[in-house]
């Protein structure tokens, strides 16, 4: 029997042969299953118990700041080679250690977590940054394309037409609010993909509102309509698989 320690932010991968026959058991704070391709699976808490060989979990993660620990339990007649990041005069065995203690311990730190948790971070702000002047320049070509066949986009309030560089700045505007959206779920959500379309659909969906309302007539309704819907296609797409990436 040993005991893994998972610190705030850290990732422990995990080997078939390391995991053989052995069930673990959560004893503090939370542990996250990330699974085969780099989607990350269930969050498990205090006294949730777990087997590994064979279920394609890759590593093991503590999602949030407190210090996780994990007891894992191994029959002492496997012996199995415990490979580590440390340098070692030669190899050992899982059931050497279990004969020379009781009850060893395998302490994880932030740093693997940390690096990679800021790498995927790094590359979403990228993504993203792409992405919003892509979405910038497909809609502001978009509303071209339409006053050339004659939408005027005037709104009965001001009684002016929006000018292209409006629906640029907009657009930009709101695709930023998507990345730190983004952003965020990827700090605090342990789902952050999932919980992105949840979100963004919604608020594209009420994005919608104000043409219908706004009293302006059908043809430039109907593209005002569309020109909120280039953008999301751009964004939230482009977001939730960064999201879902492996980077590490």
């Amino acid at each position: 029997m040993w005991t893994l320690t998972l610190r705030g932010g850290a990732r422990v991968a995990v080997a078939a042969a390391q995991w053989c026959d052995a069930f673990g058991v959560v004893t503090r704070g939370r542990v996250q299953l990330e699974l085969r391709g780099g989607d990350l699976g269930p969050v498990l808490g205090r006294d949730a118990g777990f087997w590994l060989c064979g279920t394609g979990v890759r590593a093991l993660r503590n999602p949030g700041r407190r210090t996780a620990r994990v007891r894992i339990v191994t029959p002492r007649a496997t012996t199995v080679t415990w490979r580590s990041t440390h340098p070692h005069p030669s190899h050992r065995t899982l059931e050497d250690d279990m004969n020379r203690m009781n009850d060893s311990g395998v302490v994880a730190g932030p740093a693997s977590g940390r690096t990679s948790h800021t790498q995927r971070l790094r590359r979403l702000v990228g993504t993203g940054f792409v992405a919003t002047l892509a979405a910038t320049v497909a809609t502001t070509l978009a509303a071209a394309l339409a006053q050339a066949v004659g939408v005027d986009f005037e709104v009965p309030d001001g009684g002016e037409s929006i000018p292209l560089s409006g629906f640029a700045v907009v657009t930009g505007f709101f695709s930023v609010v998507g990345v730190v959206i983004a952003v965020a779920l990827l700090r605090w959500s342990a789902r952050p993909a999932a919980r992105f379309v949840w979100t963004a659909v919604p608020l594209t969906a009420i994005s919608l509102a104000p043409p219908l309302f706004s009293g302006a007539d059908t043809a430039t309704a109907i593209a005002l309509l569309g020109l909120h819907l280039v953008p999301a296609t751009v964004m939230v797409p482009t977001l939730a698989r960064s999201l879902r990436t492996r980077t590490d």
